[in-house]
């Protein structure tokens, strides 16, 4: 007997397609918790899907349904985050990112971090407020800003980045985009995170909103208030610090963005304190 004739190829491709589905989903996820949460939810669809095709139940039927229903709009309030980024992503034609291909090859210059480091405690010591992104070789493009703001393209140094953010020019309240030993733009519009609204003000908000975006972006924040240092990274900020552990921690996620495969990511620790 051929086993070609007694297996459905419409039922071969299905399980095909839905096993690739969930092991990019499975790839994707980085979190113990959230892998968790996505085994349950595809179980349950995997369930449901069983119980339709192969038993006639109907009850059960319902109320697996019923349950896969509620399930997906909790996840879908708990990941909508996830889930704009994932149609940002197809609205734009960017299945690479998807695919987790995303990654240029970056490679800074000797002074760029001294350069950052210097214009960072300036700022933080003159109290004026900054937000700087430096691009590790994410895939950044200027339709992932509010407004890419004003192009640049000018040797990083300490004296251009603090010009940058003085008070009387029309491009300190935007970001400055940094990638390698090069300002690529200023005045840039990030979009904002939501979580954590009544905790952060609007630039932590900022550099949380394009972390959680791409994974390989860090962003340096400077209180307009009090001067406090913060940097973001993959969504998680650490504040407050001081210039030489700001010095420390860009020197170890440049140094892995430039020697460890794409597959690594360094992650800062999350250190949650209110704004003042």
């Amino acid at each position: 007997m051929n086993p070609l004739a007694v297996v459905n190829p419409r039922l071969l491709l299905d399980v095909l397609f839905a096993s690739s589905i969930g092991f990019l989903l499975f790839s994707r996820v980085n979190e113990a918790r959230t892998l968790w949460l996505l085994r349950g939810y595809l179980f349950l669809v995997a369930l449901a899907w069983f119980v339709q095709r192969y038993a006639n139940l109907p009850l059960t039927t319902k109320l697996v349904d019923a349950l896969v229903l509620a399930c997906s709009l909790s996840l879908a309030i708990l990941w909508q985050g996830e889930l704009r980024r994932l149609m940002e992503l197809l609205g734009t034609g960017r299945l690479a990112v998807l695919l987790g291909n995303t990654q240029r090859e970056f490679r800074s210059g000797s002074g760029t971090v001294t350069h950052i480091t210097e214009a960072a405690g300036r700022l933080s010591q003159q109290r004026r407020g900054a937000l700087i992104v430096l691009d590790l070789g994410s895939d950044l493009r200027p339709e992932d800003f509010l407004n890419p703001g004003v192009t640049v393209d000018a040797l990083l140094s300490r004296e251009l980045m603090i010009n940058l953010f003085a008070a009387d020019t029309p491009l300190h309240d935007g970001a400055v985009l940094v990638r390698g030993n090069r300002i690529e733009s200023a005045g840039v519009i990030l979009p904002l995170s939501r979580d954590s609204v009544s905790r952060y003000g609007t630039r932590h908000l900022a550099a949380l909103g394009i972390t959680e975006r791409f994974d390989r972006c860090i962003c340096i924040v400077v209180s307009e208030e009090t001067g406090t240092l913060s940097l973001a990274n993959q969504g998680k900020l650490e504040r407050p610090i001081t210039s030489s552990r700001l010095e420390e921690l860009l020197r170890e996620l440049v140094n892995s963005a430039e020697s460890l495969p794409p597959a690594r990511r360094t992650v800062v620790s999350s250190s949650t304190e209110s704004l003042s």
